[in-house]
């Protein structure tokens, strides 16, 4: 295990859990992992929420739901759900504190692969 996948799973993340449907290839997760850092979904979801837009902020927080859960990057994953739930029921009410959690937590990912 490199050292990036020690870092996220010291954080809280399934890298054992990741690595089991990524077959154990290292390579091919960590070239995931740098396309899941600068997803659109990010920039589409807080778009739609500051335009509340619903189904829109629904589809893109589904979107990284289920990448994030994918790549066992569970602490984000959690944070998503609390931004999809709400969504799903039609409100967007208060979920913007949610996607700052959510972009902090990127931003931090982002340090440990560069």
């Amino acid at each position: 295990m490199n050292d990036v996948m020690k870092k996220l799973e010291g954080k809280g993340c399934d890298i054992s859990g990741a690595m089991e449907r990524f077959l154990n290839d290292e390579d091919f997760y960590m070239s995931c992992l740098q396309r899941v850092v600068h997803d659109e979904s990010f920039d589409k979801l807080k778009a739609a929420l500051e335009n509340h837009s619903i189904q829109e902020a629904f589809d893109a927080a589904h979107t990284l739901k289920g990448v994030l859960a994918n790549m066992g990057l569970t602490p984000m994953y959690d944070t998503v759900v609390k931004i999809v739930e709400p969504l799903r029921a039609g409100t967007d009410e208060g979920l913007m504190p949610y996607y700052d959690v959510l972009i902090k937590q990127n931003e931090e990912l982002k340090s440990f692969i560069q």
